[in-house]
């Protein structure tokens, strides 16, 4: 048997798509709740409301939702699908993988699937994953979820983190093209564990004592976010032979509007160049970028030819950006 090597390849991202639980919960009623207010969350987030997840409303059912309206918008059936690969901090079972239920969802029986840990930063570690085994031939078509449930590990009494996360999930359909054409350009991807415990859940399976919440050292993670973000996005930028002035969009991750403001000020891009959805989504985590790309695709504004950025940091601590030709 001889191994012959697959033409030169890259992802195409050929459809989004993107799902929001039912329930809408404004900063209003948070604040019946916690000791906080909408002028204060605003003020500190960007944040205005966030979607709360229903019982049934679990990571398999929202990533199941958010993968039709990518598979919709792409024209393609979910049997021609050859992989999904979803990232969540949220999964609703140890194991099997959330994402081998979503495949169940979806009625693939063929092709592998997997979950990426990799919190905020989860969505572009999953693309970088995608496109790995896009360009060695191992499939086709591969659909890419981030879906969240961070209500289910949030502490209600803590206004410092429950303000700021919101439930939901966004997917590309990626599919192969010629490493010429449109598609993902390249993925660049960072972790530095020694920072593991700015930004975490207090324990889970393996440590049944602890609390099962979110904690944060939420200065500290601004910090490293500003530097980390504009150095990985240099990277990208640096690695492509690109400016920031070819940059179309930016879709960050949906984490602090501050934080979204100055990446896009550093780019030089006019604000309405900059996707934001904090303010209605808030911190969606995996699910942030899919998110928002899915509605800056729906509305018009985001068209075939542009240039995208999306970068995310989070827990771990992780980080990175991808750069699309849309």
């Amino acid at each position: 048997m001889s191994l012959v090597s697959p033409p030169a390849l890259r992802a195409r991202i050929l459809g989004v798509g993107g799902h929001l639980p039912e329930r809408c919960v404004t900063n209003e009623e948070l604040a019946t709740r916690v000791e906080t207010s909408d002028a204060w969350i605003v003020e500190r987030t960007g944040i205005r409301q966030r979607y709360i997840a229903a019982p049934h409303e679990t990571a398999t059912f929202l990533g199941a939702r958010a993968a039709e309206a990518a598979l919709r918008d792409a024209g393609v059936g979910a049997e021609a699908v050859d992989a999904v690969i979803l990232a969540t901090s949220t999964p609703d079972e140890a194991f099997p993988a959330t994402a081998v239920r979503v495949q169940a969802a979806l009625g693939i029986r063929r092709g592998f699937a997997f979950d990426v840990a990799a919190a905020c930063s989860g969505f572009v570690y999953a693309l970088a994953a995608a496109d790995a085994f896009i360009r060695q031939g191992m499939a086709r078509h591969v659909l890419v979820i981030g879906s969240e449930v961070y209500s289910r590990i949030l502490d209600w009494s803590d206004r410092t983190t429950c303000v700021l996360f919101g439930d939901g999930a966004g997917a590309f359909l990626l599919g192969a093209g010629p490493a010429e054409g449109p598609g993902l350009l390249s993925v660049h991807l960072h972790a530095d564990g020694a920072l593991g415990d700015l930004l975490y859940v207090d324990g889970a399976v393996g440590q049944r004592e602890r609390s099962g919440f979110l904690r944060m050292k939420g200065q500290e993670v601004f910090r490293h976010a500003v530097v980390k973000l504009a150095a990985v996005v240099d990277e990208a930028l640096a690695a492509n032979g690109l400016d920031k002035a070819d940059v179309d969009w930016l879709v960050p991750h949906q984490a602090n509007r501050r934080i979204i403001d100055g990446m896009g000020k550093r780019l030089g891009l006019a604000p309405e160049r900059v996707v934001v959805t904090v303010d209605r989504h808030a911190n969606t985590s995996a699910a942030s970028i899919p998110l928002a790309m899915a509605e800056a695709v729906g509305d018009g504004r985001i068209q075939r030819g542009d240039l995208v950025l999306m970068e995310a940091l989070g827990g771990g601590m992780t980080w990175g950006a991808a750069l699309a030709r849309y």
